[in-house]
């Protein structure tokens, strides 16, 4: 079902120093000192392979068809599964692989390129378990997350509202103590996987008092979807990312165990919080993913179009314009590899998450729309892939925090650093 046991045993955390080789090829003496590189090691050059294969082989041709269709791609979702190139960040104690976020990042980054809709659908699967990840305990981990290696499984991260996005503190579901039990009522919105997930990790309101905080007014449960009293909305028709299963979901009194409570009542606010700085950084990838193939589909396009004689590859308009994409997005590999090192390296990371989650996703929508531009009129047309990609970038500048409150975040961050 994983990678082979030797890839296993030799996966290791974000960047490697590859001082001996570098030194080698520039015949200069190794300098060990210079912790830094962006040489990746052999096993992550292996997955990151794989992932590569799969996206191309196997997601791109089909991709179009699932963006008319809208049909949740369970076929392309299995073989991930079974290629181990979803829940990869697992722990190996609950049969997963316990990769780092950064390894997570390429192989999300792959995906992207072959289709953003069936890479959310899978990236879903991340931020849904990252609460249990981070919070949960021994019984939770092995009951939760135990199954999602045993069988490919979906799950979904139930926190935004019809009528709170951003504004978590303003979440209107309520939980509330019933003897062991907490009774859950409200209703939630563009809850991705909402209609095909296992469970969810959702986050209601256990305070009653008013002026509670934030921080200290919600609780983080995990609730069995076939739980009595769920009731599951009708799949969204967005503008892009079609294949990815968005809905809405009604709690009308749910009843949810006291086991179920993540870390204990009050928790939840942190946690869901928490969750984004390690889900960010693989948001980022899928929007350089996506980039990246926009930028991929227009360069080919300009060496094969011929106008005034010539390949537009060669008019100084065009050139100029690839070269702006191009910078655009090695910078934003740099941005979220930098964010998922961070965190790698055990550091707190919400200003890095933030800066990549806003530029890749500003840049996602820049180049797909440049390359829509270098098609000229074929690629306003849907026979051209580049029209899929413009409509699949826009979420990026709006799921997990959109790009207002990211900028939020990294100036609240910055101005901390002075005001200290």
């Amino acid at each position: 079902m994983f990678f082979n046991k030797a890839l296993r045993a030799g996966v290791q955390t974000g960047l490697r120093l590859q001082s001996s080789q570098a030194a080698a090829s520039a015949n200069v003496a190794p300098k060990a000192s210079l912790g830094f590189s962006f040489e990746l090691t052999e096993q992550q050059k292996e997955f990151q392979e794989l992932a590569r294969r799969f996206a191309r082989e196997e997601i791109v041709p089909v991709a179009a068809a699932y963006d008319r269709s809208g049909e949740y791609p369970v076929p392309v979702i299995n073989r991930a599964w079974e290629l181990g190139l979803m829940n990869s960040h697992i722990g190996e104690d609950y049969g997963g692989m316990g990769l780092s976020i950064f390894d997570a990042c390429l192989i999300t980054e792959e995906l992207a390129y072959g289709c953003t809709g069936v890479q959310t659908a899978i990236e879903a699967n991340s931020l849904g378990q990252m609460p249990v990840i981070i919070a949960g305990n021994e019984a939770q981990k092995k009951k939760y997350l135990g199954r999602m290696t045993e069988e490919p499984l979906m799950c979904a991260y139930c926190v935004t509202e019809p009528g709170a996005g951003s504004d978590v503190a303003g979440l209107k579901t309520r939980a509330v103590k019933t003897g062991d039990d907490y009774v859950v009522n409200g209703q939630k919105m563009w809850i991705t996987n909402g209609g095909k997930a296992n469970w969810y990790f959702l986050l209601a309101r256990t305070s009653v008092d008013p002026k509670c905080p934030t921080s200290k007014a919600f609780t983080g449960f995990i609730v069995d979807a076939d739980t009595p009293g769920i009731q599951i909305g009708r799949k969204e028709l967005n503008m892009g990312q079609r294949c990815s299963d968005t809905r809405g979901i009604t709690f009308e009194d749910v009843r949810i165990p006291k086991e179920n409570v993540l870390i204990g009542e009050g928790a939840g606010f942190k946690i869901a919080m928490g969750a984004f700085d390690k889900t960010r950084p693989p948001v980022a990838a899928g929007a350089t993913g996506l980039a990246q193939r926009a930028l991929d589909e227009a360069t080919n396009y300009s060496l094969e179009r011929k106008a005034f004689g010539v390949v537009i590859a060669e008019h100084q308009a065009v050139s100029f314009l690839l070269a702006e994409m191009a910078l655009k997005v090695e910078l934003a590999r740099m941005a979220y590899q930098r964010s998922a090192w961070e965190v790698d390296m055990g550091r707190r990371n919400t200003y890095f998450a933030s800066i990549a989650k806003a530029y890749a996703g500003d840049i996602a929508n820049q180049v797909a729309s440049d390359a829509v531009q270098v098609f000229g009129g074929n690629g306003f047309n849907s026979d051209y892939p580049v029209e899929k990609l413009m409509r699949d970038a826009k979420i990026y500048q709006i799921y997990e925090g959109t790009a207002q409150i990211q900028r939020l975040i990294i100036a609240r961050e910055h101005l901390g650093k002075y005001k200290k």
